[in-house]
């Protein structure tokens, strides 16, 4: 088939793939839901139109200089929100071609789910909730900043146009409501599977607790080791899933993970190694928030009121970015 014979028929070779192979509940990449319309691409589907507009982003960029649990950890192996990023991709990709979904829309979501988190991890996007809520009377959530990103921030304020599937799942990845498809269902357990199983090496890694610390109940449940307890989940999940239609997990890999998670916040999350840095970036991100509150910095998207360009700006900035203007306003700097 010569090449523009083949690239001509690409929408119509993939909508056929995806009739005969995709589950019936999967997602369909045509027609593409997009704010503003645009011409199908010859050679990518809509879903992979958007994973590459993310992963071309310069939030998705910041990610691997933004802490996931540990702020500035000694050494090179801690995970970073861009490597937990890419662990909760790929497991959500294989839960997904498991069970006949889209996995381009799996991707692109997993990709763009965290783009909104401030700084300095859970501790950061605490401080600025804290700041926000007794300053303005708003309220900071990640998954509406990611949201943000993706339809208002990037490409100078023009936003990614992406599809309203990935939107939704990326808004939708956490909190109460549940997300349209199945794909971003599946992102949303996944990246519970993903944190808190990563989390538990790094937090070994560490030091701040040890083999003999792990739960014993649910560890019998789930596997000594990380890649046990991801494949319990993910084989937990695909089964049940499988055969509710819907993205569950079974009673006792869910209870256990749970619990499991239960453990981490306790021991980890907000344990005295974590915390004991809590009060010196509470500081420091309260001093930058009383500043910009002061002195708004640039609007990022055109129409940007006080309250957004604060927002937009802090939370944009990576860890050492941060430190970096924290000590140029803090530290005498010489003639």
């Amino acid at each position: 088939m010569p090449l523009d014979t083949a690239t001509f028929r690409f929408h119509e070779r993939q909508a056929a793939w995806e009739a005969e192979y995709l589950s019936p509940a999967a997602a369909r990449s045509y027609p593409a839901r997009r704010d503003i319309p645009e011409d199908d691409s010859p050679l990518r589907t809509p879903f992979q139109r958007d994973r590459d507009r993310i992963v071309h982003s310069k939030a998705f960029r910041r990610l691997k200089h933004k802490t996931q649990v540990f702020i500035s950890p000694e050494g090179d192996h801690y995970r970073t929100r861009l490597t937990h990023t890419l662990e909760a991709c790929g497991i959500a990709r294989t839960v997904s071609r498991a069970l006949g979904l889209n996995e381009d829309l799996t991707e692109a979501i997993a990709l763009g789910h965290d783009l909104g988190h401030p700084p300095f991890g859970h501790i950061g996007e605490q401080v600025l909730d804290e700041c926000l809520a007794e300053r303005y009377g708003v309220r900071f959530r990640h998954n509406h900043h990611s949201l943000r990103i993706v339809e208002r921030l990037e490409r100078g304020g023009h936003g990614l146009n992406l599809t309203e599937q990935v939107r939704d799942g990326i808004l939708r990845h956490t909190g109460p409501d549940l997300p349209a498809t199945l794909e971003a269902r599946v992102v949303r357990l996944v990246d519970r599977v993903a944190y808190i199983n990563h989390d538990i090496d790094d937090a070994l890694r560490a030091g701040v607790i040890s083999l003999e610390d792990l739960p014993r109940d649910e560890i019998a449940v789930l596997g000594d080791t990380v890649s046990e307890r991801i494949d319990t989940l993910v084989a937990d999940l695909v089964t049940r899933s499988a055969e509710a239609g819907d993205i569950v997990q079974g009673a006792d890999a869910g209870e256990a993970m749970d619990r499991l998670r239960s453990f981490m916040f306790e021991r980890v999350y907000l344990g005295h190694a974590v915390q004991a840095e809590h009060g010196r970036v509470e500081r420091m991100l309260r001093a930058l928030f009383g500043h910009y509150a002061e002195n708004p910095p640039p609007a990022i998207a055109p129409d940007a009121g006080e309250v957004e360009r604060v927002v937009d700006w802090l939370a944009g900035m990576t860890d050492r970015f941060a430190v970096r203007v924290f000590s140029e306003l803090s530290l005498p700097q010489g003639f």
